[in-house]
This record gives structure tokens, sequence and C-alpha cells, in this order.
């Protein structure tokens, strides 16, 4: 079994490569790739139906960050997460910046399904290993995050399943679904329905749930019970309070690669992901 050093080594790893060596992460290069549309069927529209990559380029093997914005599920745009992205990409991670229709449920996490299925489908080809997919989302992009990888349904209508994902991080997430929330998600039986806790049992993907100090609108306590839900079920699941932190201070702090929230992604992409590169490995240690 590989391991994997804390990232406390991380900043070890962002000196220049010598002329000649392999660049280490943190120092890859980075290709970015616009406006790429998932879906192109007769009702595609032209502004939504599109994700942006950014890629480590040059590199194989590597895993990838499926990313959902945020934004009440009205509002938001993947066009905010340039930083993001590239930070992810130079340590070894592929970033993938979806949009979505923002009208109501079940078109989001349908859209949020088929960008999944044309980032499984197509990003081998660019060199990643796309059975190391990891699903994130900030917000309402946390919430989609988690449906689609608690209600296998979304993904069974393409031919997928939980297995095609690697592990799951909800930033900020809404679990249950309900109050003023129904004149996006319906009655309150489709609430129920959209609601990730509903769909808790076991052997859902590994899941890194992330809020921050100051949340807003008791997401504190949401995450803190689907953690206790997922648990009780004998899912693998971490669950983390991000000190210092407002619901909007948490994922733009993301950007950094010192941020803590930032530190423990990466940890939890080295954990699961069985590939060379990843951006913690520490240094070999010493033969005896």
């Amino acid at each position: 079994m590989r391991a994997f050093a804390s990232v406390a080594v991380l900043s070890t790893l962002l000196a220049l490569p010598a002329q000649g060596e392999a660049p280490k992460a943190g120092n890859f290069e980075v290709e970015v790739v616009k406006d790429v549309a998932y879906y192109e069927g007769k009702d595609a529209n032209k502004e939504r139906h599109k994700l942006d990559l950014y890629l480590p380029k040059g590199q194989k093997n590597y895993p990838v960050f499926f990313f959902i914005h945020g934004g009440g599920w009205r509002n938001g745009s993947k066009n905010g997460f340039a930083r993001h992205g590239q930070t992810f990409a130079r340590h070894g991670i592929a970033f993938v910046a979806i949009n979505y229709r923002l009208t109501q449920h079940p078109e989001h996490v349908q859209d949020v399904a088929r960008a999944f299925a044309w980032a499984h489908a197509n990003l081998g080809k660019r060199g990643a290993n796309t059975d190391l997919i990891f699903v994130s989302g900030h917000s309402a992009g946390g919430h989609l995050a988690a449906l689609l990888a608690t209600d296998e349904s979304h993904l069974k209508a393409h031919k997928l399943g939980l297995n095609n994902i690697k592990g799951v991080v909800p930033i900020s997430g809404v679990f249950t679904v309900g109050g003023r929330l129904g004149k996006i998600f319906g009655d309150a039986e489709s609430c129920k329905a959209a609601s990730p806790m509903t769909h808790v049992k076991e052997k859902l993907p590994p899941m890194l749930v992330l809020y921050a100090e100051s949340e807003i609108a008791g997401l504190g306590k949401q995450a803190e019970a689907f953690g206790a839900a997922l648990a009780k079920a004998k899912c693998e699941v971490k669950v983390v309070k991000i000190a210092e932190r407002n619901h909007g201070s948490i994922m733009s702090n993301i950007a950094r690669a010192d941020d803590p929230a930032t530190k423990l992604i990466f940890e939890f992409v080295a954990k699961h992901a069985a590939a060379p590169i990843v951006p913690v490995a520490g240094p070999k240690k010493a033969a005896p």
C-alpha cells in the first residue's frame, strides 16, 4: 500500500525543479479548456450545458475533482473558479467546473449527472484516470454533489453507478431540503426525494463533509447530522468545521494550496487515489 505523508510537507514541494527534472506537485503546467459542451441534444442550453477543464498538462493517470458551483440553485457560474482550477491542476489533480440549468428540481441534478457522464467518458482521452473522479460542490453545489452520490438513479440514467464516484466533498451543503425551498423543489414528497439525507444507506462513496465556523441557515447542524447518519450506516465519512471561515470565505480560500480546507481535500484525494500523481507525497524514508 502506498504511504502518503501529511500535507504539512506540501510547502517543500513548491521549489522549481532543476533543469531536466520532471516537475514536482505544485509545479505542473496547467492546460485550460473552456466552455466544453457536455450535452448537445435538441434542448441543450448553449450557456448552461458547458464545463471548463483545468488539467495537469502532459501528465497521465491523474485524479479528477469534479466541481459544482453554488448560488441557491438559481444563480452562479463555473466562471468564478479559475484560481481553484489552477491550484488543483498545478498539484496533479484535474479540476472540472460545470454549469447546470438554473431552473427547478430535478433538472439541476440531471445536468450534473450528464456532466459527470461526459467527464467519465472523455477525460481518459486527456490523460485522466476516470476511475478516480471525486465529486464536490459548494452550497447548492454541495447539495447536488451529495445527491448525485446518494441517489443512484441519476447516474443510472447514463449507465453509471455510485461505484463510479471515488469520493465526495460537499462544502457548506444542504442535506435536508424543505421550507422555503419548496418553490425550487416542489411539494413535500419532492423535497424529501431531493434530500441527500433521505438516501443515506450502506456502501456509499467515502465522504469528506466540510462547513464553515460561521455558517448560514443551520448548515453546520445539517452537515453534522448528515455525517452522523452516514457513520450510522457504516459509510466512511469525516466531518470538519473550518475555523475562521464563513459561508463564502470557506470556498474562496480553497483556491489557496496552503488553506486548511484545501489541505484536507488534498489528503482525502491522496488517501483514495491509487495514482502516481498526488499532491502530498512526502520525501522517501532513508534506508536503514
